[in-house]
């Protein structure tokens, strides 16, 4: 399965930003275990602390207790004073803690037993309460020595742990950020390589299309990714230009054989004719006879009008005037010649001045025009209109070509149909690179044709 542009885009950066992030996990994992410590150091210091507190209490207590025994008297002031240190014996102890070798051991609860032996309410005797401070002393330097050497210890380990921990790290660090270094680039340039190698070819086949070579470029089976749908694309698109090329070839050597056609007639048929003419009026200029110049006369109107007709099938095929004096001209000579009639439908041509000065290939001036008679033959034959207008114009580089009426109109389905007129229309317009469009009319009723043809 081939990954697609956007995640090979992506690929390389969100492999650098997964070492990142393991490395960030691996340094906050560190930091933590480091941090256990201290917190273990702080324990340990709050116990070193809380025992000496302790132990001065202690002392203070048993000094009273003793000189209480000793005297037999006892002021109030003592005995809010002892009172006092046995509250700050009892605080001390509960502020011990638990650590290493005291975590889950009996010691600091043994402590609590031997302390409640000096409370000086209970009034203990003399040699239980030297027993009891001797035991708590005992005990009491007991967990010091436990408390200062488990202190000693990780304070050594705590100073390696921190040597290596930064060495490690730094190790870590360089190792992880030069293979993320080393993934993205390896990977950027794998996936940047073919990439640019699609999207070179994709360009190289949009070149030599640009350039005329009309060659299918390959397209994939499948489509994977953005850039198989472009190679698809641009396939499709070429099979339909090569259309358009094979429709313009086609339409161009139809004019081209038109045009071969006409001046054949010209110069064989018409000359023909014409010569069959003058004949004819020779000998009407010869005979004596009445009935044989009245039916020389008719022959003569006969062969002006075979004449006419075949001008008319010779301009048809190809509008000599269209050659000499250009489409505009060529346009008002057809609507002058054919469309200048009273059962016919009124007209109105403009054409812009700036039309006349324009350079357009000789295959696109025919195509325009044989649009534009099929355009408003369609207005005469079909739209029972009683006006239309034919405007041709320049609207910011582009060609301009209109016929609006104000007939009956046709619908929607009519517009999309498949007659030969609209087709032809459709087809010629295709080959020149122009767009056909049919639309409701600025009158009160009827169609509007127009095509628009950019210029170069």
């Amino acid at each position: 399965m081939r990954i697609t542009v956007k995640h090979q885009v992506l690929l390389a950066p969100a492999t650098v930003l997964l070492l990142l992030t393991l490395l960030l996990g691996f340094m906050h994992y560190t930091y933590w275990d480091l941090s256990v410590k201290r917190r273990e150091a702080k324990a340990i210091g709050t116990t070193v602390v809380a025992l000496a507190e302790a132990d001065m209490a202690a002392r203070r207590l048993h000094v009273i207790i003793r000189t209480f025994q000793y005297t037999g008297v006892a002021s109030a002031e003592d005995m809010a004073l002892s009172t006092d240190l046995y509250d700050r014996l009892l605080s001390a102890i509960e502020r011990v803690e638990p650590f290493g070798p005291l975590k889950g051991s009996a010691d600091i609860d043994h402590l609590y037993q031997l302390a409640s032996g000096l409370n000086p309410a209970s009034a203990p005797e003399e040699e239980r309460t030297a027993e009891v401070f001797a035991k708590f002393r005992a005990h009491l330097s007991s967990l010091s020595n436990i408390t200062q050497i488990a202190r000693n210890q990780l304070r050594h380990s705590q100073s390696q742990d921190i040597t290596q921990m930064v060495q490690r790290t730094a190790l870590v660090s360089i190792i992880v950020l030069g293979l993320a270094i080393l993934f993205g680039l390896v990977l950027s340039i794998y996936f940047s390589r073919r990439i640019l190698g699609r999207i070179q070819m994709i360009s190289d086949s949009a070149g030599r299309i640009a350039s005329g070579e009309l060659e299918l470029p390959p397209a994939p089976d499948h489509i994977r990714d953005e850039l198989d749908a472009l190679a698809l694309s641009i396939n499709r698109m070429t099979k339909r230009l090569i259309n358009v090329v094979g429709t313009e070839k086609l339409l161009e050597g139809a004019e081209e054989e038109r045009r071969r056609i006409a001046m054949d007639l010209h110069d064989q048929s018409l000359a023909d004719l014409s010569g069959v003419l003058r004949g004819l009026q020779s000998l009407s200029a010869k005979s004596q006879d009445n009935e044989t110049t009245r039916s020389v006369m008719t022959l003569e109107q006969d062969l002006n009008r075979a004449i006419s007709n075949l001008r008319d099938i010779m301009n048809n095929l190809h509008p000599q005037t269209l050659d000499i004096l250009g489409l505009g001209a060529a346009i008002e000579a057809h609507l002058d010649r054919h469309c200048c009639n009273d059962e016919l439908p009124e007209y109105h041509f403009y054409i812009d001045p700036r039309v006349t000065v324009l350079k357009l290939e000789r295959l696109h001036q025919l195509a325009l025009y044989r649009i534009l008679i099929e355009a408003i033959q369609n207005v005469i034959k079909h739209a029972a209109a009683s006006r239309y207008e034919v405007n041709l114009e320049v609207r910011e580089k582009i060609l301009v070509l209109s016929v609006e009426d104000n007939g009956s109109g046709f619908s929607q389905d009519n517009r999309s149909s498949n007659g030969r007129g609209l087709n032809n229309i459709r087809e010629r317009a295709r080959a020149i690179g122009a767009e056909v469009v049919w639309r409701d009319s600025r009158f009160s009723s009827g169609t509007r044709f127009e095509l628009t043809l950019p210029l170069p």
